[in-house]
């Protein structure tokens, strides 16, 4: 299955900023109905390591009132949390929509039919019954009302490695890359045979899997947000309105970061095409000194 995503998929800049600021400002006017409707709607976030979850969270939450949601960073089970059935600490961080009505869990329940099936934390008899658990908890969360959005963020493994890189060259994004994720990075072939069982077995009718193409941060974006538009707009039978954009700008801080990027693939560009000239031109010059 995942070997049929098209990875390829891009945005050049103009389209991201368009597309994102679209679907931000539509976001936001359906985060408004859940409110008005006394709804929840429960994010589910899993995907490779470096795959682009924490900024894709950040575009998603970047124009929604703050009092609306919140994100739930989901590590390995400790204290209380340890003591009960796996599925007891996402029971309990679940939320009213009259206090929350985005629910954001940046990893999730999945972990018991992949980190915790391939390091061997639980028995194989309780990773395959999970399949079962997860489908009947997510069958409740829906039939109670709430609206359920699952993204796998799906990248290669050769732009795992380029992000990895970047991660360990780079100072302030070094925090982020740990020995744990060189070591899975070894069991590529281990983690995505789970994952594909995963998609196959827990992507129902009430809750579906979407499957984001990831090797482009900003098509990952502008994709994720078009689908939470899509169905709340479905779910809450409302349609919010087209936006008119003038400002096709990037914020502070990001237009930096773009413009790096651009600069990077210009810089490559120039080099190629000096390494062209020099070569033409040595092979003239060595042409004419043997004559």
């Amino acid at each position: 299955m995942l070997e049929k995503i098209d990875l390829s998929q891009s945005l050049t800049r103009e389209e991201y900023i368009q597309g994102r600021t679209r679907y931000q400002l539509q976001l936001r006017e359906l985060a408004y109905q859940l409110y008005v409707q006394k709804r929840t709607l429960v994010m589910v976030y899993e995907g490779w390591d470096a795959g682009g979850k924490g900024g894709n969270i950040k575009r998603v939450t970047e124009r929604l009132d703050p009092r609306g949601y919140e994100v739930f960073p989901i590590a390995a089970p400790k204290g209380e949390d340890a003591t009960h059935h796996y599925l007891w600490r996402f029971w309990r961080r679940l939320r009213p929509p009259d206090e929350k009505q985005i629910l954001i869990f940046d990893r999730t329940w999945y972990g018991r039919v992949m980190v915790e099936r391939i390091e061997g934390f639980c028995t194989e008899e309780e990773w395959k019954r999970a399949y079962r658990e997860i489908n009947e908890f997510e069958r409740q969360l829906v039939d109670f009302g709430m609206i359920l959005a699952k993204f796998w963020i799906h990248i290669s493994q050769e732009e795992q490695l380029c992000r990895f890189e970047a991660r360990r060259d780079t100072a302030y994004k070094s925090w982020k890359l740990t020995d744990e994720d060189w070591r899975n990075r070894e069991r590529w072939d281990q983690y995505e045979a789970a994952v594909e069982d995963m998609l196959l077995r827990t992507s129902t009718l009430t809750a579906p899997w979407t499957i984001v193409e990831g090797n482009d941060k900003w098509f990952a974006r502008v994709k994720t947000l078009r689908t939470l538009v899509e169905v709340l707009s479905q779910e809450l039978n409302y349609q919010p309105m087209e936006p008119r954009i003038v400002d096709t700008q990037f914020e502070k801080g990001e237009s930096d970061m773009a413009k790096k990027e651009e600069g990077k693939k210009k810089g490559k560009k120039k080099d190629e095409k000096k390494g062209k000239k020099k070569g033409e031109k040595k092979g003239e010059k060595e042409g004419k000194e043997k004559k």
